[in-house]
């Protein structure tokens, strides 16, 4: 038999699909991660071969034995979901009840305006800046790495962020103080860009089939990453491009700070985002407006923030005044 006449492979399969609907790289890796557990845990049986029953031991496997958070064996979940709906087109039905891992709730840790400014402190240059447009404009930390130049409007003060969380376009403020610095970063950015043009030409990741349909792009000024990473590197087509910093560098800068600050307790960067929307609620601004700033789906997940603050008891005072 001709080996270019046999069917894809289903990982394949799984990794085609995923692109076509436009599945960040993140959540395919994830994806098939899940996938392939789920096919490990039951003796590597093909998928088509099983259903909703094996999906229900897997997931109990996670919460029992496993003592996974309820976050990842929702996300194991929804792969296999996707598989069974998208790629192999066999409807699952009603799995039933199953343990579910235990959702503590738990008020995000936030930090004073004075405590986040000592963490500032101890970040310099690009790093300094990119804790800077966290807590200054609400950014998530993936969201600040994959600035580019093109999403700074100086004259309107407002940052573009471009397929946030759940695939979404959205703006933010963008704080007088950054300006400066944001306009030092810009200039790097273009020096770069310059350097590369005389060096082989190496153009920066773009979002889906862009770089096709618009061939020079990737070597514009107004698509290079606002904090690109320190090398190229090749992409999943074998191709030498530029992608942007790395969050965990990001992560790392940021959790020494919040050490060096000695504040009395522990954060990351999501914190400075925290603080971002505690601040402003403290400030009076209307909570849809802090919602929409943030990029949250729902109101119910940014009125955390308000517990936080002790702010939603509705005016009751405790007996002891």
């Amino acid at each position: 038999m001709d080996t270019q006449s046999k069917p894809p492979k289903l990982m394949d399969r799984v990794k085609a699909t995923m692109r076509v609907k436009r599945y960040s790289p993140r959540t395919e890796k994830t994806y098939c991660y899940w996938i392939r557990f789920f096919i490990r845990f039951h003796g590597m049986r093909h998928p088509s071969g099983m259903g909703a029953p094996e999906i229900k031991a897997f997931l109990e496997h996670l919460a029992v034995e496993r003592h996974v958070a309820a976050a990842t064996q929702n996300q194991a979940l929804n792969a296999l979901v996707f598989l069974y709906r998208h790629v192999l087109e066999q409807p699952l039905g009603e799995i039933g009840e199953f343990s579910r891992a235990r959702r503590p709730r738990r008020l995000p840790v936030v930090l004073s305006h004075e405590e986040v400014l000592r963490v500032l402190s101890h970040l310099s240059g690009p790093m300094h800046l990119m804790g800077t447009l966290m807590y200054g404009s609400g950014l998530r930390l993936i969201e600040t790495c994959r600035l580019r130049v093109r999403d700074i409007d100086f004259e309107r003060q407002v940052i573009t962020v471009r397929a946030g969380k759940g695939d979404k376009d959205r703006t933010t403020l963008l704080p007088t103080t950054c300006i400066s610095s944001l306009q030092k970063q810009l200039t790097t950015a273009t020096h770069q860009l310059e350097y590369r043009l005389h060096h082989g030409q190496v153009p920066v990741t773009l979002p889906h089939a862009l770089d096709r349909k618009y061939p020079n792009a990737g070597i514009s000024l107004a698509w290079q990453w606002l904090f690109p990473a320190s090398r190229p590197c090749c992409d999943m087509d074998g191709k030498v491009v530029l992608h942007h910093v790395h969050p965990s560098a990001v992560q790392k800068a940021v959790k020494h700070a919040m050490r060096a600050a000695s504040l009395p307790r522990p954060g990351s960067c999501h914190t400075l985002r925290h603080s971002f929307a505690t601040q402003l609620l403290n400030q009076g601004t209307d909570i849809r407006t802090v919602q929409e700033l943030l990029g949250h789906k729902s109101v119910e997940t940014t009125q955390i923030y308000t517990h936080v603050l002790g702010k939603g008891f509705a005016g009751v005072r405790s007996p002891l005044g």
